[in-house]
């Protein structure tokens, strides 16, 4: 799976160029949002849009969501190649929500670097992200596959559907998040997964699905895979940050404890303060609710996720998403690479190590 990531990578990025260039001027503008009314500034367009978006995507991520999509493409019969375009929609989601989300959590470390908000300000980070929940339309607009009528409004409706469900995700951990003394279930933590993650891998499957013309049966399939893979990969997530402040993993681009400095309601957390006694869940409760954590309190929450065996917890549940995610397309008809590429990819979210 990283070779099929390695090798799409630089074309994903080829064609998110084409879409927003590197470099703004008049013709682009003009090429993609009509005729101004008065006259566009370029120079600030540049500064505002172009420069942060591509200062966030030069600093890593894998695009993982884009060559999922092109998997996904391939499998079902048709050249990657031909629907590059529509690989920048996932991609380009995503990245506008990890914008909004620093901003949101008042994140400092994003990928290694301060977060935009910190680089640009607020301001601008903010509209950034936005606009990348919109610019991703313009590829439909665009058809550069020459879609039917039909397919192509399936896909509006469709991404309208999964948006607004990323949004009540976001909104569920926000509100945990505001709210530390909150207690939050398994299920309601794996629910905002599905919503605040999920939507975005659902995204990924269902597109691929739609306009390629697949059924409905095997549209929900994708779709259930993707999303189970998807709340696995934030679970691996949320153990990489245990993992890498705990010294067991290499740079993971985040702030030492991040997570618990967040006063964040993980799978590991809510475990926790299941399996332990009363005084340590009620110590590791206080040190989530605090406004502000020492370094020696970030490593003592870590030790009592550790202590409670909740790392291993989290990962035997992520494991299992990741076997759900399995079956759900044991039944489509893929060709062997296809369905070898699915099935790594599905323990490459639990087992990467960035």
């Amino acid at each position: 799976m990283r070779e099929t990531l390695a090798d799409w990578r630089p074309a994903v990025d080829e064609a998110i160029a084409d879409l927003v260039p590197r470099e703004i001027n008049a013709d682009y503008l003009e090429s993609l949002f009509g005729s101004p009314t008065y006259e566009y500034d370029p120079d600030g367009i540049q500064r505002a849009l172009s420069t942060p978006l591509w200062e966030l995507l030069d600093r890593g991520g894998k695009r993982w969501r884009a060559i999922l999509f092109l998997v996904f493409i391939e499998g079902f019969g048709e050249d990657p190649a031909e629907y590059l375009p529509y690989a920048c929609i996932p991609e380009i989601l995503h990245n506008g929500t990890i914008i909004v989300d620093d901003v949101e959590d008042g994140a400092t470390i994003r990928r290694g670097e301060p977060a935009l908000h910190h680089v640009y300000g607020r301001d601008i980070a903010l509209n950034v992200g936005n606009a990348m929940y919109f610019l991703p339309l313009k590829v439909i607009t665009r058809d550069p596959a020459d879609l039917p009528a039909d397919r192509k409004l399936a896909t509006y409706e469709m991404l309208m559907d999964e948006l607004n469900r990323t949004h009540l995700g976001q909104g569920m951990d926000i509100c945990w998040h505001n709210e530390r003394e909150v207690r939050v279930g398994t299920e309601e933590y794996l629910e905002m997964c599905a919503c605040k993650t999920g939507c975005l891998g659902r995204i990924v499957a269902r597109l691929a699905a739609i306009i390629t013309g697949q059924p409905p049966e095997v549209e929900q399939a994708v779709a259930t895979y993707a999303e189970l893979t998807a709340v696995a990969f934030q679970i691996g997530d949320d153990i990489l940050d245990v993992e890498h402040s705990l010294g067991r993993a290499g740079e993971f681009g985040k702030e030492f404890g991040n997570d618990i400095r967040e006063g964040k309601k993980t799978l590991m957390v809510i475990h926790a303060i299941d399996e332990s006694d009363p005084d340590r869940a009620s110590r590791l409760q206080d040190i989530l609710e605090a406004d502000e954590n020492t370094d020696d309190e970030i490593l003592e929450a870590l030790e009592i996720l550790a202590d409670a065996g909740s790392v291993e917890y989290a990962r035997e549940r992520a494991l299992a998403l990741a076997a759900d995610a399995r079956v759900a397309i044991a039944d489509l008809e893929f060709d062997a690479e296809t369905t070898r590429k699915l099935e790594e990819f599905t323990e490459f979210v639990i087992e990467r190590d960035e």
